[in-house]
């Protein structure tokens, strides 16, 4: 390697490890080195081979060199319009769901327009390496699912279950198939501390006892111990609530659960369990009541519905480049308290009829949006359980605060330090303070201007700061995009559909 490929690589290095907060000694740590030896990396003084890149990049879950297919950096050329339409994709946390449910599931599942993400792939090399058959039936997304009648759990992929926060929820299948189990422990985004305590309380009812000690989840069964009172689950978790329902969904008995969430995937994960013959009654609200199969051999075919998520991310890059553009397939269901918040800072745009999605439960609806003059709203936006404003739709309320006019709360009282990343707008000409780890102001309205940027390694506010790109004046570069592809399928060349102009690129 040349000293400027050593000098750039070790750029690249830095910035990852400081994104992820660590220090040069953690990162050495990980990698079984000095810290001296990361010194001289990070500053294009030391030869690397392959191996160590790969490796640094595992720790850092960035990509920092990429030798195959799939974006590494993206090159926004900002203060273009967008017009056209454009469809919502399937939802990315309802597939995750289901791919997880179909382990409770002896015959085929058929999943359709599953979100080709790499959240996704991590999820199907786990189910591959233990024996899981998985099979993309067409372009379109399809994706069949055959469980084998023993699973090897032995032969799980590390280190892909290593790198999604879904494998935890495993936990709920695997305890009626296993009395004994193993789980790396879950990664995915870097947003601070979040326990698993919620889920262990969740399960316990059903005899699983969790220990975690050396980067594993330890799992035992004890099948003389059943649910013998309602489930109260001390965190109104999406994760959590879906865990126990996949729990209770092979118990043979009634569960009640209550403080469930009835968020969006949960909802999905719901009706898919319906098909397999699972009753549950109260669907939508906090109180689930699961009549449970001991044993469940169904072959079934399922359409998750669409994501609200990425609905609200297309919404947001309309307001911000100040477009008009039609989102189709919108779960208004899931976006009821956004739409309204948005209209009281100004928004103008039109919504359909409703119809249902393919699930023949889900509502949608297609908004069309037209550029508008926005006002900060009267008082701090702040997330809440479903049908709150969602927790995943907060940070998009910093990048259109930023062009309102007037000054904005945000307060992000969920993750410890997702509101940190929400100040990078800073860099792009943004007035973003932060107050505490939870809590930022705004200020508005900006005048967006090009700059190279560290994607942040968390997943909302990465798409947040490629959103401010759009609309930012001149050529910006986001680096080590690999966070985003984790949410995303394909966003770069779905918003240049709409008339943006991203392009990708690899430096090495």
């Amino acid at each position: 390697m040349t000293d400027d490929y050593l000098s750039r690589i070790g750029n690249l290095i830095r910035d990852a490890r400081k994104h992820r907060g660590w220090t040069q000694t953690q990162l050495a740590e990980v990698l079984n080195t000095s810290q001296s030896a990361v010194n001289r990396i990070e500053k294009g003084h030391q030869n690397l081979t392959l191996e160590m890149l790969a490796r640094i990049g595992e720790a850092l879950d960035s990509e920092i060199v990429s030798l195959g297919g799939g974006p590494v950096h993206l090159r926004v050329v900002g203060g273009r319009r967008l017009s056209g339409a454009i469809d919502v994709k399937s939802s990315k946390n309802a597939g995750v769901a289901l791919l997880c449910a179909s382990l409770l599931n002896k015959g085929r599942t058929t999943l359709r327009k599953v979100a080709r993400i790499e959240e996704v792939n991590r999820l199907l090399e786990v189910l591959n390496s233990i024996g899981v058959k998985t099979t993309w039936l067409n372009d379109a997304g399809d994706l069949e699912i055959v469980p084998p009648t023993h699973l090897d759990l032995s032969a799980m992929d590390a280190e892909a279950a290593r790198r999604t926060r879904s494998i935890i929820m495993f936990l709920g299948p695997l305890l009626h198939r296993e009395d004994a189990f193993e789980l790396p422990y879950a990664g995915g985004c870097d947003l601070g501390t979040r326990t698993v305590e919620p889920h262990l309380t969740a399960l316990r009812p059903f005899g699983l006892e969790v220990k975690a000690t050396g980067g594993q989840y330890h799992a035992l069964v004890n099948r003389a111990i059943a649910p013998g009172k309602p489930i109260v689950l001390t965190e109104r978790g999406d994760t959590v609530t879906e865990n126990a329902i996949m729990a209770a969904a092979r118990y043979d008995g009634v569960t009640v659960i209550r403080n469930a969430s009835p968020n969006y995937m949960v909802q999905d994960l719901c009706f898919y369990l319906d098909l397999l013959g699972v009753k549950i009654d109260g669907i939508g609200t906090t109180t689930l009541t699961v009549h449970g199969k001991a044993e469940i051999d169904v072959d079934v075919d399922y359409a998750p519905s669409e994501d609200p998520i990425e609905a609200m991310s297309l919404l947001t890059a309309a307001i911000v480049t100040k477009s008009e553009i039609t989102i189709r397939r919108a779960p208004v269901e899931f976006l009821e308290i956004e739409l309204a918040l948005l209209e009281e800072m100004g928004l103008d745009y039109d919504r359909s009829t409703e119809y249902l999605a393919e699930n023949g439960r889900t509502r949608l609806v297609d908004l069309t949006t037209r550029p508008s003059k926005l006002h900060a709203p009267i008082d701090k936006v702040h997330p809440m359980p479903f049908p709150g404003l969602n927790i995943d739709n907060l940070p998009f309320f910093a990048v259109i605060a930023a062009i309102a006019t007037g000054q904005t709360l945000i307060h992000d009282w969920v993750y410890e330090n997702r509101a940190i990343y929400l100040t990078d707008l800073n860099k792009l000409g943004g007035r973003v303070k932060l107050l505490d780890p939870h809590r930022v102001m705004v200020e508005g309205p900006t005048h967006f201007s090009g700059a190279e940027i560290m994607c942040p390694p968390a997943l909302r506010p990465a798409v947040v700061t490629l959103i401010a790109m759009l609309a930012a004046k001149g050529t910006s570069v986001l680096r080590s995009v690999y966070v985003i592809n984790r949410g995303y399928e394909d966003l770069a060349a779905r918003l240049n559909s709409l008339g943006a102009q991203i392009e990708t690129f690899r430096d090495i």
